[in-house]
């Protein structure tokens, strides 16, 4: 089979209209129903690619659409999650720190009673251990003033008479009944003295 171009290779050089149209018209006649049906294969074909080119895009961008909402859903209810969970924190220290606050101040106002309080019986002891001391030395006091004021008279005594063992026994067993009753105000007793010859 002769290759088309060769034949009409001359009328094309010449640049003539008819040489033009009979290709146009060879070629039609030669391949003009394989054309056609190429052309009309590409144009359908064409039109799937877009077609399924479309679809495609419209279900990536529904696809797109919906992660991106359910991210989003889920960004939101995470973040009112946060922000509910922060509050809540928060009311809970502040709540903490009131708490603490009032145990604080009770403690402190219980330690302030407690000093108050100790200082007042501290005094008060002071005070009876001052009172009572004043009464042990005006007894211990009183004793010692009438054991010398005795003593005085029973030296002028014994000066005056004749110093016998009888009234020194007797001098000796007046001290000790003295010295005896002192010791049982005190509570501590004395064994009373044995009269000397005795």
């Amino acid at each position: 089979m002769n290759d088309p171009k060769a034949k009409t290779g001359s009328p094309m050089e010449n640049g003539g209209e008819q040489g033009a149209a009979s290709v146009d018209k060879i070629r039609d006649i030669l391949f003009g129903s394989q054309i056609k049906n190429y052309e009309s294969r590409f144009a359908r074909l064409e039109e799937t690619l877009a077609r399924e080119t479309a679809e495609l895009k419209e279900t990536m961008r529904r696809r797109f659409e919906s992660v991106e909402g359910f991210f989003r859903k889920e960004a939101d209810s995470l973040s009112a999650r946060l922000k509910a969970e922060r509050e809540e924190r928060t009311e809970a220290l502040k709540n903490i720190a009131r708490e603490l606050k009032t145990a604080s101040d009770a403690l402190s106002k219980k330690i302030l009673e407690l000093d108050n309080r100790s200082a007042e019986e501290n005094s008060g002891l002071r005070q009876e251990l001052m009172q009572e001391s004043r009464k042990l030395l005006e007894e211990i006091r009183h004793k010692s003033d009438s054991l010398s004021a005795l003593v005085e008279r029973r030296a002028d005594d014994l000066r005056s008479q004749k110093v016998d063992r009888s009234a020194l026994a007797a001098l000796l067993t007046e001290m000790a009944l003295e010295l005896s009753e002192d010791g049982v105000a005190g509570g501590k007793p004395v064994k009373p003295a044995k009269a000397v010859g005795q």
